[in-house]
């Protein structure tokens, strides 16, 4: 062999030595820089089937939207529309939405214009939700005072009662001030009856992903989300601790087993066996799926016994916010409720639990549960019929 030779193979059997082969690069020249967390938007490889669902099987009624909202924690005014009806209901039509539930119906004045906006001047397709008057809170006579007021947003024609994660992370003594106000405060408890006498569902909203109670940092699964909304966080302070807050609602439930309580977001949907434990022990709990169906899709196995199990106790959501782009897994439109029909009605495999470039939540794609038609029926409007009237 001659003396170039020779060195030529030395040389081709060094790099292949070293996992290269002829005409690759070496990893100095192949990644020429890292890709910041926020600008990494990968592309799937996988090819599965992709099933477009442009409306629903059957008609929804979507219990857990946001059409208006109220001005604040103790403030007076009137509601303020996201949008007005006449821009929402040729989504439903196209979409085979029959009803939307606006949780956020305000109180007093400001809910009975909304109801007059919305409920009165499309019937059959709004209904509204009263909210607690907690400006009231800290008075001697307040229990009695929130109970005539659900009373009079019945007799207004208010559907049920909306309780913001509020109660349990936000509302103090002072409104603003002083210890937080516990979810089972025995303040509330002629609240809780009232609702349950007149059969007004309580949709009530307590605590939040266990991600929002850990550390911001490397290990949080939702970094991306609490890094671009770092108030959502409850880590740290005097905030009490997400098991904290569901056993706090769990003695509201137990308390009052006449009033129907629907826990929004499944309660606690990054824990299905133990939601599933809470609702044998309560038959007054319902859940709802708004927003959760990024938890929901990552454990399709699980989530699909769960809705087999619970079919008359699931109701359809979607936490809808029209023009709310800040979060997009929430943004009210087309796009939304067909990923929502999709999930629920197909098997597709790996695909986006919202309608954006980036997933908002965490950094995983969700599978579809393929429900039967009787168990969409149930969910998509029969329970939700059920527990409306």
């Amino acid at each position: 062999m001659s003396t170039w030779n020779r060195r030529h193979w030395i040389a081709l059997a060094g790099g292949m030595a070293a996992g290269l082969h002829p005409g690759c690069r070496s990893k100095e020249t192949a990644v020429k820089k890292a890709v910041a967390i926020g600008e990494y938007e990968p592309k799937s490889m996988l090819h599965v089937p992709e099933t477009k669902v442009l409306r629903s099987r059957f008609p929804v009624i979507d219990v857990h939207t946001h059409l208006t909202f109220s001005p604040g924690l103790g403030k007076t005014g009137d509601n303020i529309d996201t949008v007005p009806p006449e821009e929402v209901l040729p989504v439903m039509d196209r979409k085979n939405i029959r009803t939307m539930v606006n949780l956020t119906g305000g109180r007093g004045a400001a809910l009975e214009n909304t109801i007059a906006r919305w409920q009165k001047a499309h019937p059959g397709r709004f209904l509204t939700f009263v909210e607690p008057s907690y400006g009231k809170s800290g008075e001697p006579g307040y229990p009695r005072f929130q109970a005539d007021e659900i009373e009079k947003a019945h007799n207004a024609g208010a559907k049920g009662l909306k309780v913001t994660k509020a109660l349990g992370l936000v509302l103090r003594e002072n409104l603003t001030s002083g210890r937080l106000i516990r979810i089972d405060d025995p303040r509330f408890d002629p609240m809780w009856e009232v609702c349950g006498a007149l059969k007004m569902p309580v949709g009530i909203h307590t605590s939040d992903p266990e991600a929002f109670f850990l550390p911001i940092d490397r290990f949080n699964e939702r970094y991306e989300e609490l890094n671009a909304h770092p108030d959502w966080s409850f880590h740290g302070q005097d905030y009490p601790s997400n098991m904290q807050l569901q056993e706090a609602r769990l003695r509201v439930i137990a308390r009052h087993p006449k009033t129907q309580f629907l826990c929004l977001h499944v309660a606690n949907a990054e824990d299905l066996g133990l939601v599933s434990q809470w609702m044998d022990r309560h038959a007054n709990m319902l859940v709802e799926i708004g927003a959760r169906i990024g938890e929901l899709g990552r454990q399709p196995r699980a989530a699909r016994k769960f809705f087999d199990r619970y079919q008359d106790r699931i109701l359809f959501g979607t936490d809808a916010i029209p023009k709310g782009d800040e979060t997009p897994q929430q943004v009210f439109g087309d796009a939304l409720d067909e990923i929502y029909f999709r999930f629920l009605e197909t098997e597709d495999e790996y695909f986006d639990y919202a309608p954006a470039r980036k997933p908002p939540q965490g950094r995983w794609r969700i599978s579809g549960l393929g429900l039967t038609e009787a168990i969409l029926k149930k969910v998509y409007n029969a329970n939700a019929e059920r527990e409306m009237r």
